[in-house]
């Protein structure tokens, strides 16, 4: 028997103010339905398995991280665009550690929910869109996706790890980061610059 205003949503958004406070790794089953006070079984009427959970999280995480960077970058261009951009996914980070995990490693999620979900599509849309105001092409687009996407999780992963512990700010750090990043964009290596052959 399905409880009475037990919904996927509501699992879903359980496990996920689960995550943020104990992390992805420690959400189970269990643990979300004694957060919803409600048997185990009652949560398999709405969600499959804990990889289904997951899978869930991450693309509710998607959504709301794309919608703060959306948001942050509206009607920006150029330098303005990416500090803002990197600044919403930085706070998004640290607001929601679990969720923010959850979009960030490898998950089986069901194909049907991926194809309904347009978090995932419009942050792509949101990144390539912002990188084409540097006035890059393919493959060099891609590679610039890849590079920027790199130092934001890696600053974010690090700092969240406790990984900047010199007495220097990592605020300080994070500025001068996106000052370099911009520079970069900016500068671009041609492929024969960039050519190891």
């Amino acid at each position: 028997m399905v409880r009475a205003g037990l919904t996927a949503d509501r699992v879903t958004l359980a496990g996920a103010e689960l995550a943020d406070e104990v992390g992805l790794e420690h959400v189970t089953m269990s643990a979300v339905a004694r957060r919803l006070g409600v048997k185990d079984a009652s949560l398999y009427a709405h969600v499959r398995s804990l990889e289904d959970l997951r899978g869930r999280i991450a693309l509710l995480a998607a959504d709301e991280k794309t919608i703060r960077i959306a948001e942050a970058t509206a009607g920006r261009a150029g330098k303005d665009a990416l500090v803002a951009y990197a600044n919403a996914w930085r706070q998004y980070a640290h607001d929601h550690p679990g969720r923010y995990t959850a979009t960030q490693i490898p998950i089986q999620i069901d194909p049907e929910l991926v194809a309904r979900a347009a978090g995932p599509r419009r942050a792509i849309e949101l990144t390539y869109s912002m990188l084409r105001g540097y006035a890059l092409e393919e493959p060099d687009l891609t590679d610039a996706v890849r590079l920027m996407r790199s130092t934001l999780h890696g600053f974010t992963s690090l700092e969240a790890a406790g990984g900047f512990a010199h007495a220097r700010p990592a605020e300080d750090t994070w500025v001068r980061c996106l000052d370099a990043l911009h520079t970069l964009l900016e500068h671009w290596p041609t492929h024969e610059e960039g050519d190891q052959t």
